[in-house]
């Protein structure tokens, strides 16, 4: 038992926290900052758990074993009800490789280093995180750190030193300061981990062992605090948005929200307190953690099965849904284990913790091991997920920071021709190998192909200084082989306007500012591959222009499995061909100029291979992954789109029969 007294205002605390959360991921209009949600979590349970630590510790009766028994009862049943039961849908609805993914979250949750994944992986924000029904409890892993930590960090503290509340405050403040640093320097770890996001759980941590006798306020001050610091969540929850660098300097406003409402409600009865303090606000706040816990796998699982976006009406549905299951986990799990009426021996909730994280941990792996179990999946569905992987052949194609020179070009075709063509570009130039070769052999001509992930074959244009000594041993060997022709092959929008997000990251920056900008990127773009050319025909060399695939708007083999799994038709999917050309209308009409100007310049374009006449650019034929993800090539797309290149091939062909 503790002698920490029960405060219903804190409980109402969590239901904003969780109201929060669950509206911000169920993409709510207004609660762009909603993710503060986790920070109010943070704040509070340092404040709640040191309360109990000291009071237990000045009443000389602290035990470690005891609090973390304590804090696996706490968290650990529901949790694992949670995994246990998302693994099981999992099994029903994830393709291979997710499943295998989900199986990893698992294993790394019950060590409690889920974080530390996540961290490694796609940001908190991404699109990709819609593909993973554990990424929530990357803010578990990060409390669970914490109650393995403090109790030590404070008993050390507090034994050895006389002034340890500021010693104390001097670990919160390099927590901080590490977290404004890391914000700037690497967003990901400031996010995820625990040594930049201690000082929001210390924060909490100082308000419980300040004396009592330093909290003295005026009914006028308490009133006055409770409500700007009402104000100061608020407006992290309605201003923020993903763009916000966070948390850093930002989160001292939910964080500093938090500890003001405490604090006040802590002196009076204030009028927030009184809010806080309603029936429906404790019963939130009584459930908010089963509600976390299950809000983001159902969301996720929802979003996979969907396919296509949720309407307004499903969203709600799902979150009633939500809030349902929560208050059921509440009521079956969480209750019966905290009220000790399931395990209410410390060495039993040890042991049946230790067995959970044992066989979690185990089945995590097996997923890891058995490739996240592929023959449950139907032949369709299993052949268009494997269409995500690329073979070791084109990989082998695919330049590296290391290649050495005798590896930099694959040749496809007979060697020692009079004539051959080098195939020069990014990573849509390598998935363009299974119709080169096959082109190769069947013309009887030299192709050799380079190519480079991310970097657009126009020097002077790098983001990367990898990109551009690359492009430096491409040119190098242009300079010392006799090649008659040159493809450049591109995602030739991705360095222009960046991903399909909007996201800027591989695009063009302006040299003098060092941020983007649609014109100056246009110009530049344009002038480097005007000069690129002029290089390349000024050497001898026909050049010939491809044009990009089209752009989808989601994984194809991704979408294609999951409606398979789903029993649901796979025809009718593909981007608008319209979109297609909308996108390429610069692009479009900078190769055309340039060709129209020059005879020895060529333009080839895939998508007429790919685009109907109805106007859809399709993704599947006769069962088959036409994509590997959203824009390169399967080896079956580009076999089905190996006409587009037969001018080179013929023109290849041609002049090295004049040439015998």
């Amino acid at each position: 038992m503790t002698t920490l007294a029960y405060r219903r205002d804190i409980d109402g605390l969590r239901a904003v926290a969780v109201i929060a959360v669950v509206l911000f991921h169920f993409g709510v209009p207004g609660f762009t900052g909603g993710f503060v949600g986790v920070d109010v979590f943070f704040v509070i349970s340092g404040f709640l758990i040191t309360s109990i630590i000291w009071r237990e510790r000045q009443a000389k009766r602290f035990s470690f074993v005891d609090f973390w028994a304590r804090r696996a009862r706490r968290i650990l049943p529901a949790l694992f009800v949670m995994i246990v039961a998302t693994l099981a849908v999992g099994w029903f609805l994830l393709a291979p490789k997710d499943y295998e993914e989900l199986g990893r979250s698992a294993r790394y949750q019950v060590l409690f280093v889920s974080n530390l994944l996540f961290m490694r992986q796609d940001g908190y924000f991404d699109v990709a995180s819609d593909l993973k029904p554990l990424l929530h409890t990357w803010s578990l892993a990060v409390e669970e750190q914490f109650y393995i930590v403090f109790p030590l960090l404070l008993s050390v503290l507090s034994a050895r030193l006389k002034y340890w509340r500021t010693a104390l405050f001097g670990v919160l403040l390099v927590s901080f300061g590490l977290s404004v640093w890391a914000v700037a320097q690497h967003p990901e770890k400031a996010f995820f981990l625990l040594p930049m996001r201690a000082w929001e759980l210390l924060a909490g941590a100082m308000l419980a062992v300040v004396p009592r006798s330093e909290w003295r306020a005026s009914p006028a001050l308490a009133q006055g605090v409770s409500l700007a610091s009402m104000g100061l969540i608020l407006v992290a929850v309605f201003g923020f948005d993903p763009r916000t660098p966070f948390p850093g300097a930002a989160a001292l406003l939910p964080v500093l929200g938090v500890v003001g409402l405490i604090w006040a409600n802590g002196q009076q009865q204030t009028w927030m307190g009184r809010l806080l303090s309603t029936r429906v606000m404790v019963g939130l706040g009584l459930i908010s953690y089963s509600w976390y816990l299950w809000h983001w796998p159902v969301f996720v699982f929802a979003t996979y099965a969907s396919v296509e976006a949720l309407a307004p009406f499903e969203l709600a549905g799902l979150m009633l849904l939500t809030l349902v299951l929560g208050y059921l986990s509440w009521k079956l799990v969480e209750s019966p284990f905290r009220e000790k009426r399931l395990l209410p021996g410390r060495k039993a909730i040890l042991l049946a913790a230790g067995c959970g994280i044992l066989c979690i941990g185990l089945a995590g792996q097996a997923l890891r091991w058995t490739d996240g179990l592929p023959w449950r999946l139907s032949e369709q569905a299993l052949r268009f997920a494997q269409a995500k992987e690329w073979s070791p052949e084109l990989l082998a194609c695919l330049a590296e920071k290391n290649t050495p020179d005798d590896r930099l070009f694959c040749h496809f075709g007979p060697k020692g021709n009079s004539t051959s063509a080098l195939v020069w570009g990014d990573s849509h130039a390598t998935a363009l190998i299974p119709a080169l070769a096959k082109g190769a052999k069947q013309h009887d001509i030299s192709l050799v192909q380079g190519s480079f992930a991310g970097c657009v074959p126009i020097g002077g244009l790098e983001n990367i200084p990898r990109c551009a000594h690359f492009n430096q041993r491409v040119e190098k060997a242009l300079a010392q082989q006799s090649f008659s022709d040159v493809a450049l092959v591109a995602r030739w929008s991705l360095y222009l306007y960046g991903q399909m997000s909007g996201d800027t990251e591989h695009a063009i920056k302006d040299p003098a500012t060092g941020q983007y900008d649609r014109a100056t990127a246009e110009r530049r773009f344009a002038e480097g591959l005007r000069q690129r050319i002029a290089g390349l025909r000024a050497a001898g060399h026909r050049v010939w222009l491809v044009k990009e695939v089209p752009l989808q708007e989601f994984v194809v083999p991704y979408r294609l499995s999951r409606l398979a799994m789903l029993h649901r038709p796979v025809e009718g999917q593909g981007l608008l061909f319209a979109h297609h050309l909308k996108r390429q209308q610069f692009i479009s009409q900078l190769f055309n100029e340039i060709a129209s100007a020059d005879p020895g310049v060529q333009v080839l374009d895939p998508a007429p291979q790919l685009c109907d006449s109805g106007g859809l650019c399709r993704v599947e034929l006769d069962g088959r992954a036409l994509y590997t993800d959203d824009n390169h090539l399967s080896d079956v797309g580009a076999l089905h789109i190996e006409q587009f290149l037969e001018p080179l091939f013929r023109s290849l062909q041609s002049r090295g029969l004049t040439a015998n």
